[in-house]
């Protein structure tokens, strides 16, 4: 396993209960980090917390689709660990599969709010501090899908095109100074969120990977720990594929 010197450093990891996001934190608390976990199931979110047992992380129970509830946590990180040098926006839903033309309305609503409007809060809240420290490391969690379109998930699709644009646009809005916003976007991963999906579904999606199998979430915050750290310091505004070779662009 790489490690990345992520010292002195404070991340956010926003959907940290489990998944990716879970993976990410465990990454940078190993490599010498403190990450403050946002999730918005308090319930699971303690529950990780304490598996993790180390006193470099904190829990905060967050919805990233209300603003105000994202600028209160914001602060209070900044008061507990005194800085924020990392923000990893993972927090995202899925919604149901449908066609289109037969998608609820307000699930497609929730699906957008949560993962882009969400993403849009998180790095607004956060970035102004980042620039008065003129330092700053942002990883904004895409897929594949924002990048080909999934049938039957118009509104997954639809959010994680949007978290691409607005990392482009976000990323050339601070490539002035030593922050760098890049994107990945993952195929199909051992999450709970993705294996709850129809099994048709999944294995439409299965099938269009040349790996022949599912991301494995080590490999996910292997590349997302790298953007993180330090060292990228000259790439921004850029999709990092995590697509086992579905995606070549």
């Amino acid at each position: 396993m790489n490690s990345y010197d992520f010292k002195d450093r404070v991340a956010i990891v926003t959907g940290g209960g489990q998944g990716i996001g879970r993976t990410v934190a465990e990454r940078i608390l190993a490599s010498g980090g403190k990450v403050s976990i946002w999730d918005r199931d308090a319930a699971l979110l303690e529950k990780t917390v304490a598996e993790i047992g180390s006193a470099n992380v904190e829990g905060r129970a967050v919805d990233i689709g209300d603003l105000a509830s994202v600028e209160a946590a914001t602060a209070a990180v900044i008061g507990h660990f005194g800085q924020i040098d990392i923000l990893i926006n993972n927090a995202a839903i899925v919604g149901p599969n449908a066609p289109t033309w037969e998608y609820p309305p307000q699930a497609f609503s929730d699906v957008v709010h949560i993962g882009l409007t969400g993403t849009f809060h998180c790095c607004r809240a956060v970035v102004p501090h980042m620039m008065a420290r003129n330092y700053g490391r942002i990883v904004n969690v895409s897929s594949v899908a924002g990048k080909e379109g999934n049938p039957n998930a118009v509104a997954y699709s639809s959010t994680k095109a949007g978290v691409l644009a607005l990392t482009k646009s976000l990323g050339k809005e601070l490539a002035t100074q030593n922050i760098s916003v890049n994107a990945v976007t993952p195929a199909v991963a051992k999450t709970t969120m993705a294996l709850s999906q129809a099994p048709e579904f999944l294995a439409y999606i299965l099938a269009k990977i040349p790996r022949g199998r599912m991301l494995e979430l080590s490999e996910a915050a292997s590349m997302i720990c790298f953007l993180s750290s330090e060292e990228n310091s000259f790439t921004t505004g850029a999709t990092f594929d995590l697509s086992g070779g579905r995606a070549t662009y």
